[in-house]
């Protein structure tokens, strides 16, 4: 993998994911394998990281229960 120059990855948009794992919903960034926070339910979950993406100046990937990509971007 390319390194990235730290000016590009301060330009870059953040894109969190949020998926169902093990019977949890989990809020990852895109770049990282940490979970920045998991939920019960999905509504919990989807309230929270529509919130952080805004705040963050980012988007919001939701994926599928099954783990397939709804191609939701927020």
């Amino acid at each position: 993998m390319a390194a990235v120059n730290p000016a590009e990855k301060a330009t870059q948009k953040k894109v969190y994911h949020l998926k169902k794992v093990d019977g949890e919903w989990q809020v990852i960034l895109r770049e990282g394998e940490k979970v920045i926070k998991k939920f019960r339910t999905k509504e919990e979950a989807l309230a929270y990281s529509e919130a952080l993406a805004e705040r963050q100046g980012g988007t919001l990937l939701v994926h599928a229960s099954k783990g397939k990509n709804k191609g939701r971007f927020q």
